[in-house]
């Protein structure tokens, strides 16, 4: 079964996460993503739209099945290089990329988000944010600097270690979206912005573009990750507890 569906909008490739019920993103879904994305620059995409939803946008990593792993450290280390590669590739991409989130946005969901140029959100209750202390996890310095470029220094210390997530209203204020719309108008809005954005003249903007978010780049290089040593942190028993008690709670 497809976890990744794409629809083409003349220069603009809507590329939607699609793995029922909650975008959660395993490696399937991750490299499935990050291949319709190469795929549809190096077929002439100009922009590209990340959709997920309706309602949720992505719940993050598919925590049941990183537990499931067990003592397998080396297929843990796997799923988590698949999730920092389609963050990679978006980060990276020659064109535009601009979110459509269209419901909540927690962990790994929101990591995505920050990566894109441009964020989209629906309003009412819908809430994004990095909630990863609140499972007992430490966001790497790199995911923290994808947080502090779009919010601030300080303010962006306030949401991490508190683990917070906003509501769209304060989402918007902060910065950490660009603009909210109903959710039905989600994907659509994106795309208007990335028109807008295409009719500039191209080799400036992208030239623009690329100067501008170097540092986004910079940030996800793994020496910012220091993947080895989240991973042993996932091992700790603190870490267990909380990601067992997260998944029970997922379970009622």
């Amino acid at each position: 079964m497809n976890c990744v569906e794409t629809q083409t909008h003349g220069d603009i490739v809507e590329i939607k996460l699609a793995r029922a019920p909650v975008n959660a993103l395993n490696p399937a879904l991750c490299n499935a993503a990050r291949e319709a994305v190469e795929h549809a620059i190096g077929h002439g995409a100009q922009g590209i739209v990340l959709s997920g939803g309706p309602k949720v946008f992505s719940a993050g990593l598919d925590v049941p099945y990183l537990l499931s792993l067990g003592d397998q450290r080396d297929h843990l280390l796997l799923a988590w290089q698949s999730f920092f590669g389609l963050a990679r590739t978006l980060a990276s991409a020659q064109v535009p990329v601009v979110a459509a989130i269209a419901g909540h946005a927690p962990a790994g969901g929101c990591v995505l988000t920050l990566c894109c140029d441009y964020r989209v959100m629906a309003a009412g209750a819908y809430r994004i944010g990095l909630n990863e202390t609140q499972v007992g996890l430490v966001a790497p310095e790199g995911i923290q600097r994808l947080m502090r470029r779009v919010v601030g220094t300080y303010r962006a210390e306030r949401l991490l270690v508190a683990g917070a997530m906003v509501d769209a209203d304060t989402a918007l204020r902060i910065g950490l979206v660009d603009e909210l719309v109903e959710i039905e108008q989600v994907a659509a809005h994106a795309r208007e912005w990335l028109q807008q954005l295409l009719s500039l003249p191209r080799s400036a903007m992208l030239q623009t573009r690329a100067l501008a978010r170097a540092d986004l780049i910079e940030a996800l290089r793994p020496e910012h990750i220091e993947l080895d040593r989240f991973v042993d942190s996932w091992y700790s028993p603190d870490t267990q507890a909380a990601l067992q008690a997260l998944v029970a709670k997922l379970g009622k």
